[in-house]
Formats: structure tokens, sequence, C-alpha cells
């Protein structure tokens, strides 16, 4: 078993160490006596970009069948156990990973290493085609119920096609297709489970009020056998030119509250000083009621109900930025885009004040601290480092990096990328009666909810 150290500088007093298992699993823990409670994340490197043409959604789905029991564990046991002992637990897919998290009062830890060590080591004991088809069941309700069957629900879908070309490995979003779903069969999911699901595939973290050399020992002791897998494919290039080169465009006609303008950017690749600052030239654009869009759209010109610019972090393909506005009465969607347009314009000519980079810095610089300030988000961040970019200890300088970034790079960013031959923008156009269409307001009662990157983020976690 290896260990690496941290170096405690600029961490603002965070730690963690570093460990490996024979079999390839990275572990890191991170001490924390504040509160009788620990977290656990187990970040697997398999997202929906690891997918294959016609078996979208595979991830999300496998994802649910990780909740149905494993060798030792029946049925719905995995939650029966971490319930019954006082912890709470779920797991999430996106396009670069899939997590599988359990917080739990501190003597109950073990049993939480336990749980994700048998499933991780014997899930094909108990995947069988009973808990194939009712997992397929649920995630197509899911899809039904957070993206079909809602107002402007299959948005994110739409402008992720436009944005990434046909045959790129984030042009389908991880809750996948219909046909797909249907398509999948037991062999797929088992195949599945054999290249993905395996130690040297993963990162274990550990936060909270924990004994280390205990902790490792229970890792060595559940996880230490299970043996590597060498099998994994090298995932599809998702480099592309940092323009677009052109306005790709969609206009959707449907059943929804209010007219909409949303568009989605190509943005810096995630890890780079480039991408933090583009979060916040985003954030002074879009970040909330204080920022430029929502004071010119929604305070002053009153054309729309809701304003909102948010970041899509990613590493294997260029991040996207994502603007949504819902318009107000009748007011047609040029008059927001053009309005949007002198707006961006303007901020690419003069860049960011004093005042937006100072309140830029302190919206994200709380965001960060916010999820390094509770166990589990400290964990999440943690596995998020280890696996997309090699090193656990940035998560801990994160937030030095993004308040070390100038008003000259923000603008820079923002010059090179907010223009408008770098979206695909999506146009809805109510169909509804003018009496649904009233209740716009109502709908957007909250901006940034409805209108940030983290909002479309909940669409990709698993309805457990």
């Amino acid at each position: 078993m290896g260990h690496t150290a941290t170096d405690q500088a600029g961490t603002g007093g965070l730690t963690a160490t570093e460990h490996r298992l024979a079999n390839g699993l990275r572990v890191v823990l991170s001490e924390d006596h504040l509160t009788p409670v620990a977290a656990v994340c187990l970040w697997y490197d398999v997202g929906s970009r690891h997918e294959v043409k016609g078996r979208t959604g595979l991830a999300h789905l496998f994802e649910h069948l990780m909740f149905q029991g494993s060798g030792q564990v029946k049925g719905n046991g995995h939650f029966e156990l971490v319930q019954g002992a006082g912890g709470s637990l779920n797991g999430t897919t996106s396009f670069e990973r899939t997590n599988y998290f359990e917080t739990m009062p501190t003597h109950q830890l073990e049993l939480a290493l336990w749980l994700e060590a048998d499933r991780m080591g014997s899930l094909l004991a108990a995947l069988d085609d009973e808990s194939m088809e009712n997992q397929r069941d649920v995630v197509k309700n899911e899809r039904r119920q957070r993206y079909d069957n809602v107002p402007y629900g299959t948005a994110f879908e739409k402008l992720t096609a436009l944005a990434y070309p046909e045959g790129h490995p984030y042009h389908h979003t991880p809750i996948g297709s219909m046909a797909d779903l249907d398509a999948a069969t037991l062999e797929d999911a088992r195949a599945f489970f054999r290249t993905y699901y395996a130690p040297n595939n993963a990162v274990l973290s550990v936060v909270g009020d924990i004994d280390p050399e205990q902790t490792l020992a229970w890792v060595e002791k559940y996880f230490g056998s299970i043996p590597s897998h060498d099998g994994k494919p090298v995932p599809r290039d998702g480099s592309l030119p940092q323009i677009i080169g052109e306005q790709l465009r969609e206009v959707v006609e449907e059943e929804v509250p209010a007219r909409a303008l949303m568009a989605a950017y190509r943005l810096p690749h995630d890890g780079t000083r480039e991408a933090d600052a583009a979060d916040l030239a985003l954030t002074v654009l879009g970040g909330g009621e204080s920022s430029r869009l929502y004071n010119r759209l929604v305070r002053r010109d009153r054309t729309a109900v809701a304003a909102g610019f948010g970041l899509l972090r990613l590493a294997g393909a260029p991040s996207l930025g994502w603007l949504d506005v819902k318009t107000s009465g009748d007011v047609e969607v040029p008059v927001i885009e053009a309005a949007i347009d002198e707006e961006l314009a303007r901020f690419a000519e003069e860049g960011p004040t004093a005042e937006e980079m100072e309140r830029a810095q302190a919206q994200l610089e709380r965001e960060w601290l916010d999820r390094l300030g509770t166990v589990a988000g400290r964990a999440d961040e943690l596995c998020r480092y280890a696996v997309l970019f090699g090193d656990p200890q940035l998560a801990l300088t994160a937030v030095q990096r993004v308040l070390e970034v100038s008003a000259e790079e923000v603008q820079e960013v923002a010059k090179a990328t907010l223009r408008p031959d770098n979206r695909a923008v999506l146009v809805y156009e109510p169909t509804a009666p003018a009496e649904i269409a009233d209740s716009a307001e109502d709908a957007a009662e909250d901006p940034e909810a409805a209108a940030t990157v983290e909002a479309t983020d909940e669409n990709e976690e698993a309805a457990k």
C-alpha cells in the first residue's frame, strides 16, 4: 500500500493523504473531527462519454443496477442497511464519471466500506433479468418525468447535440434515448461491469471523523482482494476547435409557459486557468440577481422574468456556457437576443469592473467553500480531482486559483468565446393558450435555479 502526504500550503488548513492498493484502487483520506460523521465517496472513471452508438444511457442505467443487490446484499438491502444505520446515500452519472456516496455516523463507517466493496466485487452474482427489466423501466420513467414531460425538459439534450457534432462522445446526454434503453441487454450490462467497475478504474475517498490507520485497514480488508481489470478501452477523443465557427440554431414549438432563449457557448476545458476565468465571466454576466444580464433584462428592460448564465465544466471536451432566458409577456425573442449580444459585446470591450470581480470571486469562493466545508462535498471534490486531473490535492487549492485570476484574463476569455459564431441557440415558441403562458413568472420564480448549470446537472442524478 503506497502513501503520499499532502503539502498544506494554500489549502486553508484542510489536509488529505493518498494511498494505493496493490490492485490499483486509489484511496484518499481527509480527517475532520468537527462532527461525528464520515463520508464515503467512490468515483468510477466511466460516464456517458464512454458509451457507444446504440447503447446510450447504459452508464446511467448501470448506476441504478448498482442498487439492486450484490453477492452478500439482496434486493434493496444497500439502502435499507445504510438508512437503518442512520446514514444517507445516492449515486449520480455524468458525461465523465459515475459516483456513489454515503454519509454515515462515524461508528458505521465500516458498514459503508463493506457495502461498496461488496458491489464492486460481486455485483454480477445478483444481476439478473428481473433487476435489469425493473431498472430499465425506472430509468425510462425518469426520462419521462425529468425530460420528456416537463416544460423545456429536453433543452439540455438538444443544446448538447448542437454544440457537439454527431459522433462526438459528448453529443448525447447521460439519460440516453428510449430506443437505446430498450435495446440494452443483460449481457451488455454484464460486459459494462466487467470493463469499468474495477478497483484500478476507481477512486475511493473517506472524509470526516475517521482514524486513518483503522480506515485503511478496513479498505484493505474489503477491497484488497478484488482483482483489477485492464480491458478498459481508451475514451474517444473529445477535442474540438475552440470556436464553433457559426451560430447553430433550432426553433422548438412546444407547450411551454413562456418564450425562451437558451444558448450553449463552447468554452475552455475544466482544469485550466482559462476555465476559471470563464467561470468568473459568466458569474458577472449571469450569476444571480446582481448580474449584468439580470439587471438589464429583468430589472431595467423588463423583457424577461429570468436570466442566468452558468458554466458546465468538462475535462474531456470543451466546457459549455449555458445561457437561459425566459421572456416576459409577449416579448419576442429577437428583442432579448439583441440586448444579450449588446451586453456581451460591451463586456468583451470593457471587461469587468473591480467591484464585479470582487463580487464574482467572492461568490465562487463561497460556493467552493460550501462544498469543501461538508464531509460529503469534500469527499466528492477529492474524487473529482483524482479521477479527472490525477491529483486530489488540487481540490484543496481550487479556491485560491480562482482568486488569482485577473480582470484582464476574464475579459480575454469573454472576448474570445462569447461570440455569436460560437454558440448553439435554442428558441422556444409556446403553442399553449395564453392563460398558460401567463404563468411563466411563477415558473421562473427562482431564476438561479431555473437558469444555471447546476439545475441541469441535477437532471443527470439517479432518482432513487
